[in-house]
This record gives structure tokens, C-alpha cells and sequence, in this order.
């Protein structure tokens, strides 16, 4: 990287007062953490671990660091040394957490993938990322078989291994410490090979003390997880959080409707984090919290992808569950501003229904966030620009890739590829609002639309039952909008299908102008997702194709 690009990363890496190394906390590596917590309290149970047959592990903080240091020991046997990474290719399960500490014991670098990855993707972020092992389950030697894997690469089978043939003391030879590289999370883009967001120990451990602070983590409090531990969201809010303030965490290997909500109820969580697909299949579903003792239980984080104001409202109203919106992207560790959870029922209900979209919060003590326009100049109030964030939870750079990180880094900021905005409350906070990607926006005539407002309309449509706006190529504007549906009833005829179109046009337009409204409405059975639910509405843009050349009038 060029000397400008560096000194640029440097100050996207300080906030306010404080240098990329005026640290927060004083803890030098995730060891220290771990061995803080084995110390005060060993036979606590620090991870509870459900697989999809609800059968049941539990490791106290004394049997969850023997087996980490027998990992540790066993990849040290493997000259794997400070810096070298590992990949993980496995569905949730309790050994991948104990193999994300033990790399970090060592100073390696997990590189976690999504068994459903593609297997070019997987090969090539085997190959890019320079990963000198994998760890995998029996399920899925087919799939990296398919990826073309390196001879060289050593592939590790985790239902065949022994953690009982290795030391459970430790020598490391060599000193880790807070700014050695731990996590390599290659980010899910819908075209083009995936960039590798480079995060240090520090970025773990700044993250997780804002994210702790903020929805009043501490002592012996649970956390659950049922989102896939391959991405930040379930990495650094449920495992590196619990683990910073000697917690307890709940994990799951994949999400169920049917077992959620006793899941919390047995385990008195406190808080789960959650993406608004979930939300979606418990609205689904037939769950009542009113079945279940939740006298534990504080809120619901979610994040990660774009909820709406309907959902959320539809959500809170029929569980009673109080939902803290936030945002943050794998760049920014995870989360980098939360909905404050300490606000009164009508201030709650302002910030997520007022505005159009459900407000994402005001920042997390380890940052600092702006709106600003392509030139690096911040923005006012109520005006559209992109998101940017500087501050200790911001990524190292992107692995191997110099141009990315000048333009990312231009202006001394993380810019964020997000639109979005600001509203002051009666305290002058920032309460930040995300409007949509801005390689996403629709740009109909020269003039730009977000997506989101259109969903959110859609979400409010009594046929749909999942909805997403779409900008599709188009001869007269560049683009234009249609909508791309997921019925409520699914059964619907080819006649009533007709006219399930026209009620959704004729909705939109009630609640939209014309230049935003959807023209086209294409019929789904799924809309494709990424693994943390946000919409690949690229993906689907051939579906509209032969409106390539319409005219669409306001008649």
C-alpha cells in the first residue's frame, strides 16, 4: 500500500481524542481474557452447545480452555505459527468455537467460510487467504473436493479428532498481541471474487466491550446464538462478547422456530441476536410468548440486514419482545451504532416507525459515524449521503487488495457503500438511518431511489408475504422499478395471480409517486439471500428482462 492509503487507514482507525492505539482496554490478547475468566470461574459454564437432534454439550470455563490448549498444542505439532490461517468449513458447532481460541492462543488467523458457498468461491478464498489447514465435518468432504483444494493444504476432519491426545498446558512461543491479525471474514458480494476483511485481536476485543457496555452485558449473563458462526454477526456479538465479560452463551446449530423461544426460556437468556428473516418465520410460525417464562429476558439485537418498520412493529406488538435495531458491517468488526435499549416505549416507537425506516442508532462507544458526500464532506441533518465510520473496531485493510483499500480509505474514513441519514434528537445525538446500497440504488432517469422505502411499502401489502423492489435494465430510464413477490398464498391460481398484481401495483402507487412505484410484479416461491439475510437483488434482475424495452406511463 501507497504511504497516503496507510496514513488514511491510521485515522480511520482514531476517533475523537483517541489514536488507533490509545486502547480501550487494557487486555493484551484474547488469552489473557479467557485465563481472567478461568480464574475467577472455573466451573461456571461458559458454552452450551445444541446440535439440530437437540442433543447437548456443556463446557465449564475449565473444560473449555483444556480443550482449546489441546487444540492449540495439536495446530503448534502442525507448525502452524503466528499468523498462518486456518479455515473453517462447518455448520455452528461447539468445536469450531473452541478452534477459533485456540488459533487466537497462538496468534493464527481464522478464515471462516459458508459451507454453502459456491466451490470456486471456496477455492479461491482458500488460495487467496494463503490458508494452510482446514477444519471441516464429516458432512462436507464432498463439497471441498468439488472446491479443488491445494495437495498442500492440510484438511482436518473434527469428527474423527482426538483433543485427548494433546497436552492441556500451553507454551506458546512467541508473544501475541492486541494488534496481530485473528480473523479473515470474506465478505459475501453478489459479483466478483470476495474481499477479505483483515481484523486484529484489538477489533475483537473494542467490539465486544462496546457491544457489552451497550445492552448491559456482565457477570454470569446468557447470550444465545442462532446465527451462523462463519460471519461477524454470530463471531464477535455472541462468542467474543460472552467470552469479554465472562458470560454464558447458548449455541445452537441452526435456527428453529419451534425451539426458540424455549430455548430462552430454559437457558434465562437475556439477550439473542437476530437478522429480520428470523423475525419473519417466527411471525410465521405458531409461537406465542405469552407460552414461555421470559422474566429473564432483556431484548432482541438484530441486524445484519434491512428491517423494516412493519416487521418490526408487527413483531414487537404480537411477542411483546423489545427490539434494539443496529448496524455495522464485517469491516467494522460487527455492530458499530445500537437503538438505545434504556428508552421509554414512546420514544422507542418514534425512532422505529416516524421516519420511513426503523432508525439504526447512534454509535457505540469504540467509534464515531457521519454522512457524507462522494467528496468526503459531511452532511446535515435529514440529508442523503453515504455512511462512513472511523474508529477502533474499523478493520486492518482488505487482505491483498491495494486499490480497495485507497478508495475505501480515501478520505480517513471507512466508507461504508452505504446511503443513508441523520436526525438529532433532543440530546443532539445522531440517530443514523440507512436507506440502502448505494451500488443498489435504483437509478431511474438520473434520479436515485432506495430500495428499502419500496420494500417497506411492500411489506405493508396484505398478499405479500415477502417483497423486495428491484432495478431492472430499462431502454426508456436506465432503470426501472418492479417487485419481486413471495405470496401469501401460495396456492394462488394463474387468475388470481392477475389479480394479486394489480392490487400491488395499485398499493404502491397509493403510497408512493409514480417515478418510485414498482411497473413490474414477478412472482416468486423464494427471494435469495445472503447467509446473515440481506437480499441479493442483483441476482434476480434477469427475471424482468422482457420489460427490457416498455415504456411504462403514468396513465
Amino acid at each position: 500500500m501507497d504511504e497516503i492509503t496507510i496514513k488514511n487507514i491510521l485515522k480511520a482507525q482514531s476517533f475523537g481524542e483517541r489514536s488507533a492505539t490509545d486502547y480501550l482496554t487494557e487486555y493484551m490478547n484474547m488469552s489473557e481474557i479467557m485465563h481472567h475468566h478461568l480464574n475467577e470461574k472455573p466451573d461456571m459454564v461458559y458454552l452450551k452447545y445444541y446440535d439440530s437432534d437437540e442433543k447437548v454439550r456443556e463446557y465449564t470455563y475449565n473444560e473449555f480452555v483444556k480443550r482449546v490448549h489441546q487444540l492449540s498444542n495439536y495446530l503448534l505439532n502442525n507448525n502452524i505459527k503466528k499468523g498462518n490461517r486456518i479455515v473453517t468449513f462447518s455448520h455452528n458447532h461447539s468445536d469450531t468455537v473452541i478452534l477459533y481460541f485456540a488459533s487466537w492462543v497462538i496468534g493464527s488467523v481464522v478464515v471462516p467460510v459458508n459451507v454453502s458457498e459456491e466451490p470456486g468461491r471456496v477455492q479461491y478464498i482458500v488460495e487467496n487467504s494463503e490458508a494452510k489447514m482446514i477444519f471441516t465435518r464429516k458432512e462436507y468432504p464432498s463439497k471441498l473436493k468439488a472446491a479443488s483444494i491445494p495437495d498442500e493444504v492440510l484438511i482436518v476432519n473434527f469428527d474423527e479428532f482426538n483433543f485427548d491426545e494433546f497436552e492441556d498446558n500451553i507454551n506458546v512461543p512467541y508473544h501475541v498481541n492486541k494488534e496481530d491479525e485473528c480473523l479473515i471474514v470474506y465478505t459475501s458480494g453478489t459479483t466478483g471474487n470476495p474481499k477479505g476483511v483483515v481484523l486484529t485481536q484489538y477489533n475483537l476485543m473494542a467490539d465486544a466491550l462496546s457491544i457489552s457496555n451497550w445492552h448491559k452485558l456482565h457477570n454470569d449473563d446468557v447470550m444465545m446464538c442462532v446465527l451462523p458462526i462463519h460471519h461477524v454477526n454470530g463471531t464477535v456479538v455472541t462468542i467474543m462478547t460472552t467470552m469479554f465479560y465472562g458470560g454464558k452463551l447458548i449455541l445452537n446449530q441452526k435456527f428453529q422456530t419451534d425451539t426458540f423461544l424455549k430455548r430462552l426460556e430454559e437457558n434465562n437468556v437475556k439477550v439473542v441476536s437476530v437478522v429480520p428473516t428470523l423475525l419473519q418465520f417466527l411471525l410465521h410460525s405458531d409461537e406465542e410468548s405469552k407460552n414461555y417464562d421470559l422474566k429473564n429476558f432483556s431484548h432482541i439485537i438484530c441486524g445484519a440486514g434491512p428491517l423494516t418498520c412493519e416487521i418490526a412493529k408487527n413483531f414487537e406488538d404480537r411477542f411483546g419482545l423489545r427490539i434494539a435495531h443496529g448496524y455495522g458491517l464485517s469491516e467494522t468488526t460487527c455492530y458499530s451504532c445500537f437503538v438505545p435499549v434504556d428508552l421509554s416505549k414512546a420514544e422507542h416507537a418514534k425512532w422505529q416507525n416516524e421516519y420511513g425506516f426503523p432508525s439504526i442508532g447512534i454509535p457505540i462507544e469504540c467509534n464515531q459515524m457521519d454522512i457524507q458526500d462522494d467528496k468526503g464532506k459531511s452532511l446535515d441533518e435529514n440529508e442523503k449521503g453515504e455512511i462512513v465510520i472511523r474508529g477502533h473496531n474499523v478493520m486492518k485493510y482488505y487482505f491483498n487488495n491495494d486499490e480497495v483499500n485507497r478508495k475505501t480509505f480515501e478520505f480517513g474514513w471507512f466508507r461504508s457503500g452505504d446511503e443513508g441519514f441523520f436526525k438529532y434528537d433532543d440530546k443532539r445525538r445522531k440517530y443514523f438511518f440507512i436507506t440502502g446500497r448505494i451500488k443498489e440504488l435504483i437509478i431511474r432517469g438520473a434520479v436515485n431511489i432506495s430500495p428499502l422505502e419500496i420494500d417497506e411499502v411492500l411489506s405493508m401489502c396484505e398478499s405479500v408475504a415477502a417483497g423486495i423492489a428491484v432495478g431492472f435494465d430499462n431502454d426508456w430510464y436506465g432503470e426501472e422499478v418492479g417487485a419481486l413477490i413471495r405470496l401469501k398464498d401460495q396456492g394462488a391460481s394463474d387468475e388470481m395471480k392477475e389479480t394479486y398484481k394489480q392490487q400491488i401495483i395499485e398499493h404502491c402507487k397509493k403510497h408512493l409517486p409514480f417515478f418510485k412505484s414498482p411497473k413490474v410484479v414477478v412472482f416468486t416461491d423464494s427471494i435469495p439471500v445472503t447467509s446473515t439475510g440481506k437480499y441479493q437483488r442483483n441476482k434476480v434482475k434477469g427475471m424482468f428482462s422482457e420489460w427490457k424495452e416498455v415504456q411504462f406511463k403514468n396513465n
